[in-house]
Parts: C-alpha cells; sequence; structure tokens
C-alpha cells in the first residue's frame, strides 16, 4: 500500500469495486432478514448542499451498519423532480423544465455517487417520469371512482407569487411555504382528496408509531385536531336555521350574538339587500384560509340583519358576518361568548356587543360582570344566571346542557377534526397532468386505464403559470363516454403527491403493468426514515394517508409507511442556517476535492448527535482530515510488519500476553462495546470519539518494540476500529482491509464486530465499604469471588475492625462488583 493517504485513489479504488461486485443490489430472494432504510428523496436542484450531505450520510451510516449486522439491506435513491423552482428557472433562462432537470439530476447523481453512498441506482425513480406518474393518475382514478376525490368550489390560499394554489399546511406564519410572499384568499375550482375520512385513523395510529420523535407525532396531533363537542341548531327568521359546533356547551347560556363565514349562504344571502355586507365580503375575498393566519387578523365584521334565537332561552341574537370564521371549518359559523372567549370578546367590544358571564372561578364570590369587564374569563368554574343549571361546575354542565339540548332536539353530540380535506390541484405546468376529462354534456370523466399516463408535453418553456392551456394537441381530446369534443383538466397535482407514495415504488421500480406487485409485501413497512422536522406535518402526514389509500386498494398490507423516524438537525454556520443570502454557505464539493468523502462523512458524524443542529467548523473539518491521514499511517506501519514477517498476517493474539498487554485489549474491548451500544442509539459522535481513542491506544502499541504478541494485538485492534469505521467513512476502511488482509473478502462484507467477555474480565476488582452509610476503606478482591468470602474479607479490614469496635454486625450486602455495605446494631 502506498505511505501517503490520497482521498481521491482511495475512494475512486473503493467505489469503482464496489460497483463491479453489484455490492449494494438488493434482492426480494436474499434469506437474511431485510432493512429498508430511505431518506427523503432530493428535488433536483442541481446541486447538494450540506443539508443533503448530513441527512444522506446519516441513512448510508444506517444501511451500512445493518448490512454488517447481517441483515439484507434496501437503500434506494430518486428524485422529487416536479415543482415550481423548475418551473421558474425555465421561465428565467428560456428552456424548457424538463431539459433544466434532467441536467440537474445528472449533476447530483455524480455529487452522491463520489460520496460512497450505498444505493440500489438499479431502483433509481423520477417523479417526473411518465412510467412513474402514470400509476399516481390511474390511483386517482380509483379514488374519483370512489368519492374519495372530488372537484368543488370553495375559498383556498392563494399565492400571487407563484400564482398556484396552497394547502393549508403549505401556510406557513400567512406566508407561502417556498416563496414567503404573503396568502391571499381566493375562491376557484379545485380537486380535493377526502383526507378526513381518514383523520380518525391517523389520529389513533400515531399510538402505534414508537419508533417516531414524540414532538412529531404531537403536531400530527395538534394538526388532525380532534375535538370533542355539541352541534347546536339556532333558528333564523327568514333564513332557517344555523349549525353551530362547540366544544363548549357549558357556556351557552352566555351567546350574545352568532358569527358566519363571508361566504356562508347567509351572507350571501344578506348581501343581496345590503351594500354593506357585499362590500365586506369582497374585502374578505382577499385574505387567508387557514386558522393560524385568521387568530392574528383584526377582527372584523358586518351585521347582517338576519335575528337568530337562542335555543334554551328563546331570546334574539344578532347575526355577524366576520373575517375569523372559515366555512371550510364546522359549519360555517360559530356561536359567540364574549364572556368566555378571548376573540369573541374583541369583536363584541368593536361593535358594542353584550358581554354575559356565566361561569366564575370556583369561591368567587365578587360581582360576575366585575370579572369580564377588561377580558374574557376562559377557565373551569362554576355557572351563573343560567337557569336550571346555574351552581352546576362547568364539567358536570358540559354534559348535562348536551343532554338537554339533545332530548329537545336540538343538536347533537358530535366529534370534529381541525384536519381539512386536502386539495391536490396546482395551476402550473411543471408537475402531473390530473387524468380528468371535462365534457359539456358528461361533466368530470376519469381517463381510461388504457388511455393513461396522461403525458406531460415535456418542449413547452412556459411563460405563465396555466401553459397547457395554450396546448391544443394537450388541451382538445374526444369525451372518453360519448366522444363528443372535451378538453382536458390543465391543473397538475400537488407535487407532495409524488412524494407521498414513491417509498412503495422503489420496491416496484420495474414493473410496467401495476403500481406496485408482490416485492412490496417483502420490503414495506420502511424500517428506517431519515428527514428534517419541517415535513412534520406536510409530506409525512399525506405519505401516511396514501399509504391507508393503497393498503384500502389492495396495493399494500401495512397500515404504516415508516416504522421508525429519524429527524436530523439542521447544519448551520455562525449561528444561522446556510443560505445564500447570508453568504455562509458551504460547497460539498469543494470539501470533497480538497479533503475526500469520507473527511465530510466523518465531520459530519463526529460534530454533533443526529437529531441536534451542527455548527459547521473548518477546524474541525480539518481535523477529520488529520485523523484519517493518521488512520492511514497506522495502517501502513502494520503493513511493514507484515512485509518484515514474510507477509504472512500474525494471529490477533500471537504469543503469552504480558500484563500491560492484557490491560490495553481490556481497555480495546471495553471501547469497542461502547461504541456497539451507542450504534444502537445512534451516537455515532461517540463512536467517532471511540474509534479515535482505540486508534491512540494502537499507536502506543506501535510505537512499542515489535513482538509477535504485539503485532497479533495490533491486528486485533484494527480489525475492531476498520469494522466500526467501516459505515462512516467505507472508502479508507475498504483500503486499508484490503491491504492489511484482515479477513476473508471486503469490509462491506465483514460481520460486525463482538467485544470478547473474555477480555472484559478482570481478575481483581475493587470495593468500597461502607458502615452505617460512610464510606470507610476498600479491599482487593478476586473477580468473580462469592459473597461468604467478601464478607469475610471486609468484616477483617482495619479500618472497619475499627469503626465496628464494640457494636455487633446486624447485617452486610454485598453488591457485586462495586460496593459492601456493612449495618451494625
Amino acid at each position: 500500500m502506498d505511505e501517503r493517504y490520497v482521498a481521491e485513489q482511495v475512494e475512486g479504488a473503493a467505489q469503482a469495486f464496489w460497483e463491479r461486485a453489484d455490492s449494494f443490489h438488493a434482492s426480494e430472494t436474499d434469506p437474511r432478514p431485510k432493512y429498508y432504510c430511505l431518506s427523503m428523496f432530493p428535488y433536483p436542484s442541481g446541486r447538494l448542499h450540506m443539508g443533503h450531505v448530513r441527512n444522506y450520510t446519516l441513512g448510508d451510516v444506517i444501511s451500512r451498519w445493518r448490512r454488517m449486522q447481517g441483515f439484507q439491506v434496501l437503500q434506494p435513491m430518486g428524485w422529487d423532480a416536479f415543482g415550481l423552482p423548475a418551473e421558474n428557472a425555465a421561465q428565467k433562462n428560456a428552456v424548457a423544465p424538463a431539459r433544466w432537470t434532467y441536467d440537474n439530476i445528472d449533476s447530483m447523481r455524480t455529487q452522491l455517487k463520489r460520496l460512497g453512498f450505498a444505493y440500489d441506482w438499479r431502483r433509481e425513480i423520477a417523479t417526473c417520469r411518465p412510467e412513474y406518474y402514470r400509476w399516481e393518475q390511474w390511483l386517482f382514478t380509483r379514488l374519483y371512482r370512489k368519492g374519495l376525490a372530488y372537484r368543488a368550489v370553495g375559498p383556498v390560499n392563494w399565492c400571487p407569487h407563484d400564482e398556484t394554489v396552497l394547502a393549508n399546511e403549505q401556510v406557513v406564519d400567512g406566508r407561502c411555504w417556498r416563496c414567503d410572499t404573503p396568502v391571499e384568499r381566493r375562491e376557484i375550482p379545485q380537486w380535493f382528496l377526502r383526507i378526513t375520512d381518514y383523520a380518525p385513523e391517523l389520529l389513533a395510529d400515531l399510538a402505534r408509531l414508537p419508533g417516531w420523535p414524540e414532538r412529531v407525532a404531537t403536531m400530527q396531533r395538534h394538526w388532525i385536531g380532534r375535538s370533542e363537542g355539541v352541534e347546536i341548531q339556532f333558528p333564523v327568521a327568514g333564513f332557517g336555521s344555523l349549525s353551530v359546533f362547540t366544544t363548549r356547551p357549558d357556556t351557552l347560556m352566555g351567546v350574545t350574538y352568532l358569527a358566519v363565514a363571508a361566504e356562508h349562504p347567509l351572507a350571501i344571502a344578506a348581501a343581496q339587500a345590503r351594500p354593506e355586507v357585499a362590500g365586506f365580503r369582497d374585502e374578505c375575498r382577499v385574505g387567508q384560509t387557514t386558522e393560524a393566519a385568521l387568530e392574528t387578523l383584526e377582527k372584523r365584521g358586518v351585521d347582517t340583519g338576519f335575528r337568530a334565537t337562542h335555543p334554551l332561552t328563546g331570546g334574539e341574537l344578532p347575526v355577524y358576518a366576520a373575517n375569523f370564521v372559515l366555512m371550510a371549518y364546522g359549519e360555517g359559523a360559530v356561536m359567540a361568548v364574549p364572556g368566555h372567549d378571548e376573540r369573541d370578546f374583541a369583536f363584541a367590544r368593536r361593535y358594542d356587543l353584550p358581554v354575559v358571564p356565566v361561569i366564575v372561578p370556583e369561591g368567587y364570590e365578587g360581582d360576575a360582570q366585575a370579572l369580564v369587564r377588561t377580558e374574557a374569563y376562559t377557565g373551569p368554574g362554576r355557572l351563573v344566571d343560567s337557569g336550571e343549571f346555574t351552581g352546576l361546575a362547568s364539567e358536570e354542565a358540559w354534559g348535562r346542557i348536551a343532554d338537554v339540548v339533545e332530548a329537545r332536539a336540538l343538536g347533537t353530540r358530535r366529534v370534529h377534526y381541525r384536519l381539512r380535506d386536502w386539495g391536490v390541484s396546482r395551476q402550473r405546468y411543471w408537475g402531473t397532468p390530473i387524468p380528468i376529462i371535462h365534457c359539456p354534456d358528461c361533466g368530470a370523466q376519469p381517463v381510461p386505464d388504457q388511455d393513461l399516463p396522461v403525458v406531460l408535453p415535456e418542449d413547452i418553456v412556459p411563460t405563465e403559470g396555466r401553459a397547457l392551456r395554450a396546448r391544443a394537441d394537450f388541451l382538445s381530446v374526444p369525451c372518453p363516454r360519448c366522444g363528443g369534443p372535451a378538453e382536458r383538466e390543465t391543473d397538475t397535482f400537488d407535487t407532495f403527491m409524488e412524494s407521498s407514495w414513491y417509498y412503495a415504488r422503489y420496491c416496484s421500480y420495474d414493473n410496467n403493468e401495476a403500481m406496485l406487485d408482490d416485492r412490496v409485501r417483502h420490503w414495506l413497512p420502511v424500517d428506517q426514515y431519515i428527514g428534517g422536522i419541517e415535513h412534520a406535518i406536510l409530506h409525512l402526514l399525506y405519505a401516511r394517508f396514501f399509504n391507508k389509500l393503497l393498503r384500502d386498494e389492495g396495493l399494500v398490507a401495512n397500515d404504516e409507511p415508516f416504522t421508525r423516524l429519524l429527524t436530523q438537525g439542521m447544519v448551520l454556520k455562525d449561528g444561522s442556517k446556510m443560505s445564500k443570502s447570508k453568504g455562509n454557505v458551504v460547497d460539498p464539493q469543494a470539501i470533497i476535492d480538497q479533503y475526500g468523502a469520507d473527511t465530510a462523512r466523518l465531520f459530519i458524524m463526529f460534530a454533533a448527535p443526529p437529531e441536534q443542529a451542527l455548527e459547521w467548523n473548518d477546524a474541525a473539518l480539518a481535523g477529520a482530515h488529520r485523523f484519517l491521514k493518521r488512520l492511514w499511517a497506522l495502517g501502513y506501519a502494520l503493513s511493514l510488519r507484515a512485509r518484515r514477517n514474510g507477509g504472512a498476517p500474525q494471529g490477533p493474539r500471537a504469543g503469552s500476553p504480558s500484563e500491560a498487554h492484557r490491560a490495553l485489549r481490556m481497555r480495546i474491548h471495553g471501547l469497542v462495546e461502547q461504541a456497539l451500544r451507542d450504534y444502537e442509539r445512534y451516537h455515532f459522535n461517540t463512536v467517532v470519539a471511540s474509534a479515535m481513542t482505540l486508534v491512540n491506544e494502537l499507536q502506543k502499541l506501535a510505537d512499542e518494540p515489535e513482538t509477535p504478541e504485539g503485532t497479533g494485538l495490533l491486528r486485533e485492534g484494527m480489525s475492531f476500529v476498520l469494522r466500526l469505521l467501516a459505515p462512516i467513512v467505507p472508502h479508507i476502511t475498504h483500503g486499508l482491509w484490503e491491504a492489511l488482509a484482515l479477513g476473508e473478502g471486503p469490509v462491506v462484507e465483514a460481520p460486525w464486530p463482538e467485544a470478547d467477555p473474555e477480555a472484559l474480565r478482570r481478575d481483581t476488582v475493587r470495593l468500597v465499604i461502607q458502615v452505617d452509610g460512610k464510606r470507610r476503606s476498600e479491599i482487593t478482591v478476586t473477580d468473580g469471588s462469592d459473597a461468604a468470602a467478601v464478607r469475610e474479607q471486609a468484616l477483617k479490614d482495619e479500618a472497619v475492625v475499627r469503626h465496628l469496635a464494640g457494636k455487633a454486625v446486624r447485617r452486610v450486602v454485598v453488591v457485586p462488583g462495586r460496593l459492601i455495605n456493612i449495618v451494625s446494631e
């Protein structure tokens, strides 16, 4: 082997070997237990960033480690290739998005291969290819026929910059998740999937995911938002009735007005006669449709002129159209209790509406009206001024009032979910065409199976969002039902559709006759999924939903797609997330060119635990490279010993070990044992620390005069350190393992190391002696001595005899390997 460590040569040789040997091709016929490790696939932007490198290095380390443990590992890679960035780049550069995307895929694939990731590249997929999205279209037609996909006009979140609709989950703090533009509210026809039909199961099954971070599960629980309440009918003169859902029926006697969404039929009816209502509705068309956004809005409204009747008291209640009520939530109407809700209180004060307190804290003896003079009282307590319910605790009143409402047929108990149906259509070009044909006579018709896929024209250079409407060869088609002239749907799918099932397609990547086949039952669910916490609600919720759709179509057998989830922290520089605007971006390619892929991988794994943010440090990166050079130098020194011995490798423990070497071997195996535990906990940074300590110990041994016994121990130690590091720095460990002939075959096929219990066994141990709870002495005993012998030796110790003078011994407790506790009378 060469004396100098040249990363480019070492890494090139290792990668060439893996490619020749098909080292990472996964097979369903392999008898070993399966392990499916998957990192969230990237958008092909053209260049990897350090967040990619961290994500994919974590997945690769886990995959290689599991492989060495005896698993048949599947680790695929692909491209989340549709989306606005490609369309915007195409407009800027006057090229088709397809060409831009495919060029970027080629570039990023080269970068990923340069990092040495153990991917089964045969299974590579790109979601923009017809052979992939064909099956997404096929599934959509099934969902449409089952009523799980539907088209409706309704308020949507509109990004004026990207000129497209956003799902509620894609609105962050009132802004577009992608471009940070303030979001508006508009009403347009949209396609939806009935994710709400699966809300109970999506919520309940979170309890079956112990391998997920609790933070992610909590975020999904909150987003699904199950709440128990009562749906109450309020008669409205000249309209009919308003259906209102409330989780606080105990406050029903404090209702002083009702509020409806600007899109509610009652508001629409009021606008016919009241110009001020019509004007208010127009104002509300420019706004946002998420609850979070409405929380920060200035609460505004207008009296509709309609009057409702309180279902229990018969009192008259004004009905307002208000900007804080969403048509999509509940029934688009709320009962307002300003005495016990902060939002209702603020609105009531603005429009001089009554504030009637009906709950006071337990033990409160003051004036109830004084309690709500400056703010609403939102806590529990006992009811006041509530007729037959006065004096009840609020919890008891909840049930009693619900009972009365149901008994009088004024309402019913209900379970409500915050989760809304998923709006999946986007007014953009670069996406999967929605497989629907609009016929003026037959209505919306699904594209027949034999006509799938509906292929997206890839030669369009878009100048505006709905570029497909300008393509007559795409737009105009006969109706599949009547044969008359019709038009294709020109909206495309939300790109989260493609990323919601790609994990399953990897299993059936080459099947051109079916979406999925029996191979999914071998590989699914994914054993380990890796990606950012920012996907907790978006991608991860949609993927769980899609998996249940696939299951109900009989395509998969598992209920959940991902058994275990790892959400890695961000990569920071100078305390901030890397971004071009901040000028703190680190180019992974430059790091690879300067130091090599193994240095980048080692730094990434050593700098921080996976779940924590990683602060970039140039000095630590250089330190990682120096360690690899030391490791190489140690391997070179060991190879010289083999050369001097005629090339015959020494056994791991040749000769009779000295006391010093026995102690060293104990330390080596102790470090190995610790590293093995750290792998199980994904504490890869401490694995690297143990390996560094192990190399230091081996270097001291290598500096000693050469002996057969020392060389054997050195080889044993190198065998351990190379296998421990093989998942993290696979190239250098491959080269050293081969050069030193440490085992049969390459290190990637080597078995996972195990610490030798005999090596860890100590001949003697020191035990602390306590007398009546106070430390009094220590003794050395033979390891494994029985308790009676230890007790006898402890009672003869001079310090113990001195402290027990004149006292009788009541009992002696021996804790093996740790201490002896003597209790006197």
